[in-house]
């Protein structure tokens, strides 16, 4: 018997093709499907024509008021839309400019995130935790000294109000939740407790107690003079909130890590705070991206809960544009609500693209 030891490495082969399945076979790959497909098309047949003409043959896009909008026959009344569009972005804002100045530089700040190929993303980070909120906080609230009149947050509304507290809460509970998390699998008694307390009292409470809570219980924990803001009391509410349910995903995620993982890490020297950063936490939130996401789009729609504790949010001033006399009828407000779906709507189908393609691309680099 001779033995035999190779000298070099083979190269590495590239990772076998995955054949996608053409969308004839997705639609029509067996009698089930086709049958499914069939009933879909016939039912889209019947139903569009009447929301297209609803929408957009037999709709009203210029008028000076409502009557034509109330006229028999009519569609949908975007003239409405168009003269409230101001109210249900910006409420009572005064300075349209300043919020409009404040979401591009967080749009910049996404996309710089996001961006496959972005670079310096740690700059872009510490920008969007850190420079965000003071500069968001200088635009919005105003400064005498930089020339910006102070709007107090009674006057803010609409579509503001509901971007804020997405952002702020999206922006907490990524973080909070990895703490939280860690925190439940401490070592130390004391630590872990006290997450697993937050973490099921919050989880055990609808969003519209949380948001009393905080709203009514907060400023009795706080001195006189520290009362906080009608604005931030919600906002910290909502982040709270988020924090415990995103607490309960990155565990989920940990979980999904192979002890091995740490145990290399750790047969390495790595510090336990490396094996965490490099090591443990990219896989387990790189496992769990639909419940983030998922997680993520419902904290964007449960910002409508706001208006309970008086703040005006996007579905809130349209509640409240549609009681306009000069404007009332039945059709008008469903106008709004369509608005209103559609502009949810297009968010959340952004957040779930996103998300889609980062699985993706995950999962192509662990193959």
């Amino acid at each position: 018997m001779t033995d035999f030891l190779r000298s070099d490495f083979l190269p590495a082969l590239p990772p076998p093709p995955s054949r996608e399945q053409s969308w004839r076979e997705k639609l029509f790959g067996d009698a089930r499907a086709a049958a499914i497909t069939l009933s879909l098309l016939v039912g889209a047949a019947l139903l569009l024509p009447s929301v297209v003409r609803y929408l957009f043959i037999d709709a009203v896009w210029r008028a000076p008021d409502g009557a034509l909008c109330r006229a028999p026959g009519a569609g949908a009344c975007w003239a409405y839309v168009a003269a409230k569009a101001p109210f249900f972005f910006y409420g009572a804002y005064p300075y349209p400019w300043r919020v409009n100045l404040t979401f591009a530089l967080a749009g910049v700040l996404i996309v710089w995130l996001l961006h496959p190929r972005g670079r310096a993303k740690g700059y872009a980070l510490a920008g969007f935790f850190l420079g965000l909120p003071v500069a968001g906080f200088v635009l919005l609230y105003g400064a005498p000294a930089l020339g910006l009149p102070v709007v107090g947050t009674n006057l803010w509304g609409g579509a503001l109000v509901s971007l804020i507290m997405a952002l702020a809460g999206i922006a907490a509970a990524l973080p909070g939740g990895v703490l939280l998390a860690l925190g439940r699998r401490s070592d130390l008694p004391a630590l872990r407790w006290l997450c697993v307390g937050i973490i099921e009292f919050v989880r055990g409470a609808p969003l519209i107690a949380v948001l009393f809570m905080a709203n009514v219980l907060l400023p009795l924990f706080l001195p006189p003079d520290w009362a906080p803001d009608r604005l931030l009391r919600p906002l910290f509410g909502i982040a709270l909130f988020a924090s415990a349910y995103m607490a309960e995903v990155v565990r989920g995620g940990l979980a999904a890590v192979p002890r091995g993982q740490d145990e290399a890490a750790q047969a390495l020297g790595l510090s336990r705070v490396k094996t965490l950063r490099l090591i443990v936490l990219p896989q387990a939130l790189g496992a769990v991206i639909p419940g983030i996401v998922n997680n993520f789009v419902a904290l964007f729609k449960d910002t409508t809960l706001v208006a309970i504790v008086g703040l005006f949010d996007f579905l809130h001033a349209i509640e409240i544009a549609r009681l306009d006399p000069v404007w009332a009828g039945p059709q008008i407000a469903l106008t709004g609500y369509i608005f209103a779906a559609a502009f949810y709507l297009g968010f959340c189908l952004a957040m779930s693209a996103y998300a889609r393609r980062l699985e993706k691309k995950l999962a192509a680099a662990r193959r």
